[in-house]
């Protein structure tokens, strides 16, 4: 690796010119932006570039963001439609890498059970951020294909939070507290939102109050995730999807587009550098095979899971949509950095995760784009 020493202010210059040099080169790779953007920062990494506290910021912003546009772009009846293939394509795409990477990791690799109980957690889960910006880009968000894997996508996500909430999270008053705050935020804003959106006051103007009021939501699920340790991510798809486009009037989709439009120029792209940066080469190197093993190990046990049902309720593109459903990201990194920070695994081991996670947001998601994408006008 080579650490370059570059100032904060050089640093900050250096990741806004790659966001804007990855936009430029990704549509003529035909290659889906948060996948470059990933690979940017690794890239990034090795020359010894460092996340600055805003990134950092921004990036828990991103996730956030990420995860309340997927729930808007969820179709209500269409989800009421397709609940059973989301949830036994999303528990299964959650529950048999789990038993398979803890096994591995416990009996082989002999790490200890709740490092172990960590990697399988971390590992099986699946990118919303990714599959969600993918299918945004394809024009696949607005498809039958498109709605359950989003959908079993969120079902995955929802099982790693809890999982990990029962094995290691000891919950507190503020916890409790989190949950109530955040079912009360949700009831008034799904009931009353719409007021505010088609005000004559408010509606388009130029101080975009209507996206102002939808970051002053996330910031308190944010909040009070942080207060009870908690994950805001769950109760921003949550309320997305009460806000979805099915049941909403005009003024209020042209807020998720709105937000959207912010959120893919800057704030999403952090999200996805950093998470390249967490990265460490070096580290990742001295572990090389266990890496490769847990590498084959998610994969393998991931389409395993996944293709059988896919080939089933997915019959479209059995196969592209297994490979999505093998990336991993957003909830794998908090995952691990739980673990790491919890001292449940060393930072040898975080590295050897985080660089699983990052090659299964990228290298099954480039296969799939390159050599599986469906044409959705057959």
């Amino acid at each position: 690796m080579f650490d370059l020493h570059l100032s904060p202010e050089l640093t900050d210059l250096v990741v806004i010119g790659s966001i804007f040099f990855v936009s430029l080169i990704s549509p003529k790779l035909s290659l889906p932006v948060v996948v470059m953007e990933t690979l940017c920062g690794v890239v990034l990494s090795f020359f010894g570039v460092k996340a600055q506290d805003w990134m950092v910021f921004f990036a828990s912003l991103g996730g956030v963001m990420i995860t309340f546009l997927a729930g808007t772009e969820m179709n209500v009846r269409s989800f009421r439609k397709n609940v059973i293939p989301s949830l036994m394509i999303g528990l299964s795409s959650f529950f048999v890498p789990f038993i398979c990477i803890s096994s591995y990791t416990f009996f082989l690799e002999k790490w200890n059970l709740n490092a172990a109980l960590i990697a399988g957690v971390a590992l099986s889960t699946t990118s919303l951020g990714v599959i969600y910006s993918i299918l945004v880009e394809t024009g696949m968000n607005k498809t039958k294909l498109g709605t359950i894997l989003l959908s079993a996508t969120f079902v995955t996500d929802i099982t790693t939070v809890l999982v990990l909430s029962v094995l290691f999270v000891k919950p507190t008053m503020y916890t409790f507290i989190f949950y109530a705050v955040s079912a009360i935020v949700i009831f008034i804003a799904s009931r009353y939102s719409e007021k505010l959106f088609n005000s004559p006051f408010y509606k388009n103007n130029l101080a975009e109050t209507e996206v102002k009021y939808i970051l002053f939501l996330l910031f308190v699920f944010i909040y009070f995730a942080e207060l009870g340790n908690g994950h805001a991510v769950l109760p921003a798809f949550i309320l997305g999807f009460l806000m979805s486009k099915s049941d909403s009037e005009e003024g209020e989709a042209s807020v998720s587009d709105k937000l959207r439009s912010g959120a893919y120029s800057f704030i999403t792209p952090v999200f996805f550098i950093v998470g390249g940066l967490k990265m460490s080469l070096p580290l990742l190197i001295s572990a090389v095979g266990v890496f490769c093993v847990l590498i084959l190990v998610q994969i393998s046990s991931k389409m395993f899971a996944v293709y059988f049902l896919a080939k089933k309720y997915l019959k479209k593109a059995p196969l592209y949509s297994t490979l999505l459903m093998t990336t991993g990201l957003t909830f794998g990194t908090i995952a691990a950095y739980f673990g790491l920070d919890s001292d449940m695994i060393d930072v040898r081991q975080y590295s050897v995760l985080i660089g699983v996670i990052v090659f299964s947001a990228v290298v099954p998601t480039i296969i799939a784009q390159i050599f599986f994408k469906p044409d959705m006008n057959d």
